[in-house]
């Protein structure tokens, strides 16, 4: 069943509850208090978005469960990719192709090479391929996602491989039944399909409900709001899936994994684009504002753009 994650205030009053069975593991929606996006409408931006604390944070612990030393991105497009609402394009894909081909071996992402010796993760992610299902479901049940990815693979149009996260990226036209915008952002799992277990993850175009799942509503980093949102997502999931990729490894007391614990915070490393947008970060020749993740130094724990900027 699925795990939800809260933020804010509501964390203490959530977290017995929601934490007390481990499976599908979403990334919530943003809280009213977390971000102003509507200072980008209002002339000059004068704040940075949502920083987040500096202290130390509790520890994540090992339960025993296998890490991915160095995952493979897989990219499975769902939905119309080619609308003229300036999100779903091709232009709107190629962003986060950047990305997938990039965020391997970045400041950002070896926070996550922190964690373990016995069981390390290498802080580097391997590009492995994409693909189109031409299905023309508007609204997929999860046990359809976990479909669409063994589709993908049984016809041989993606390879299996024990290492590779599957994305399935859907465009804002397409929802999720079991909550997209409503209760979550996204999402990983593992599941089965008959080439062996897969973990996977469910990530929709944040075109669809920006204010609860961007933290810029009007401009961004690659002038695509949707998009722009959806790479933070995909970050967030990406580094879960990789130090928790069955639900039984990295994650602490009360359930929460490492993206979890740093949801909906930015650092205090940011600065603007020259359209006027915020980003954290460089990489691949683009601008992103990515979520903040977790860096552990020593026996402590900490939210971090990457090891010296928090």
């Amino acid at each position: 069943m699925k795990k939800f994650l809260s933020i804010g205030i509501l964390l203490a009053l959530l977290v017995a509850g929601v934490f007390a069975q481990r499976g599908k593991v979403v990334f919530p929606i943003k809280s009213g208090s977390q971000t102003d996006t509507s200072i980008l409408s209002r002339g000059p931006i004068r704040a940075a978005l949502t920083t987040g604390g500096t202290t130390s944070t509790s520890a994540l612990v090992d339960h025993g469960g296998p890490v991915i030393n160095t995952p493979t991105i897989y990219l499975i497009w769902y939905g119309n990719w080619n609308q003229t609402n300036g999100s779903d394009t091709p232009a709107g894909q190629q962003i986060i192709r950047d990305w997938a081909h990039s965020i391997g071996g970045t400041p950002h992402f070896a926070l996550n090479s922190s964690y373990s010796t016995t069981k390390p993760i290498s802080g580097n992610v391997n590009w492995g391929g994409e693909t189109t299902d031409t299905g023309t479901r508007t609204r997929l049940t999860d046990a359809q996602i976990l479909g669409v990815v063994s589709s993908a693979i049984s016809s041989g149009r993606l390879p299996y491989n024990a290492n590779g996260i599957y994305f399935v990226v859907t465009s804002s036209n397409v929802t999720a039944s079991s909550g997209f915008c409503t209760q979550y952002c996204g999402w990983h799992d593992s599941g089965t399909v008959t080439a062996g277990k897969v973990r996977y993850s469910f990530i929709g175009n944040t075109k669809r409900c920006l204010t609860s799942c961007a933290a810029q509503s009007t401009v961004s980093p690659n002038n695509n709001p949707g998009v722009d949102g959806s790479i933070s997502v995909m970050t967030h999931e990406l580094e879960e899936a990789t130090s928790d990729p069955d639900l039984n490894a990295w994650y602490d007391s009360t359930g929460a994994e490492n993206a979890d614990k740093c949801a909906w915070t930015f650092g205090h490393f940011q600065f603007q684009t020259s359209n006027g947008a915020w980003a954290n970060m460089t990489f691949g020749g683009r601008n992103w504002l990515i979520q903040r993740n977790l860096w552990k130094s020593g026996s402590s724990w900490f939210c971090m753009v990457d090891s010296t900027h928090n």
